[in-house]
């Protein structure tokens, strides 16, 4: 392991967005008198009569939630994006603005309000899987839909309002401004070296094992070179794969049991539900071959020293580049000692 990389300031490139991040592994050591948050210890029912979510339930359109046994995805009440919006542009000088037409769902992983994905067995889990795939498939095949974005927000303080196991699914006629940046930096990649930049990325990952923290027969679970959040980690298909829709049946439970180490893993890294935001990263549904991506999940943390101290993302990181203290190895062997007990 690099010395100097665990010793000194520095900087790391992402590969995939293009972008750097600035590394000062000295400030781990600094004493903390900064914000803390309370640590929610509440036991939450499996069944919660004023739960919108819950199977049965009444939510606020009015519509009642089946008695669902496993996965249930429906069109988000409060949608950010809607299909019927106006087309319309609007190019005045530097004025500019433009329509965004899309569909978002939100998907119930279990009817168990009690539970997250780290307390489920990996064929629930898997169950979730194949309904991320129905969903990219069935939204990614409609004419006017050209990305479809698959996300879970986790916990109270990453802006989740309700408790039980949920995640959202946007789909969207443009590409977000994330997707765009891991487009270009694929897809230059891949003119250049005829092979997918994260397959080349895994190779070197998995040669210097320096932040590898699981991987089975097809995934691989490591905390990125580039890593921004504290505990930031990455699964990714060992086979260059363009979305989740072209994994064979027995990857999918392989996937399924990747995701289940590393929620059971940060679960135990502080003793609490831990909250992060997570999302897939996959080919955009515009109909381009886009052999240049491999898709990828990643989950981002907030906590940092513990299960009351959060990262904030303020001041220079807010007016100039994303920046860390605890380097993605260090966290990494934190993470990898908890993966060896469970």
């Amino acid at each position: 392991m690099n010395s100097d990389l665990q010793n000194y300031s520095h900087k790391r490139f992402n590969s995939l967005t293009g972008e750097w991040v600035l590394v000062s592994p000295h400030r781990a050591k600094r004493p903390w008198q900064g914000q803390e948050e309370e640590i929610n210890q509440e036991v939450r029912p499996t069944h919660d009569e004023t739960c919108y979510l819950c199977a049965g339930n009444t939510r606020a359109s009015g519509d009642v939630n089946p008695n669902y046994e496993d996965v249930f995805v429906f069109v988000n009440d409060f949608s950010a994006l809607h299909d019927d919006s106006n087309i319309f542009q609007v190019n005045e000088g530097l004025i500019k603005a433009e329509s965004e037409q899309g569909i978002c769902k939100v998907i119930c992983f279990s009817p168990d309000h009690s539970k997250s994905l780290a307390q489920m067995t990996v064929k629930e889990i898997q169950k979730v899987v194949y309904a991320w795939q129905n969903e990219y498939l069935s939204l990614g095949n409609l004419k006017h839909i050209n990305y479809v974005q698959i996300f879970e927000n986790k916990g109270a303080i990453m802006g989740c309002s309700n408790p039980h196991p949920h995640g959202q699914i946007w789909s969207q006629t443009s590409l977000p401004n994330e997707v765009l940046k891991k487009d270009k930096q694929q897809l230059d990649y891949f003119k250049a070296k005829n092979k997918t930049l994260l397959e080349d990325y895994l190779k070197q990952e998995l040669k210097l094992n320096e932040r590898i923290i699981f991987e089975n027969r097809a995934f691989v679970v490591l905390t990125p070179f580039w890593a921004i959040w504290p505990y930031e980690v990455m699964i990714v298909p060992k086979a260059a794969q363009k979305s989740i829709n072209e994994m064979r049946i027995e990857e999918t439970i392989l996937f399924a049991e990747a995701i289940s180490v590393i929620t059971k893993i940060y679960d135990k890294l502080f003793n609490c539900s831990f909250p992060y935001s997570s999302g897939i990263h996959q080919a955009p549904t515009n109909n381009e071959n886009n052999n240049h991506w491999h898709w990828h999940m990643s989950f981002y943390p907030p906590l940092l020293r513990s299960a009351t101290v959060k990262k904030f993302m303020v001041g220079y990181e807010m007016f100039a580049s994303p920046q860390r203290d605890i380097t993605p190895e260090t966290a990494a062997s934190i993470l990898k000692e908890i993966a060896k007990k469970l």
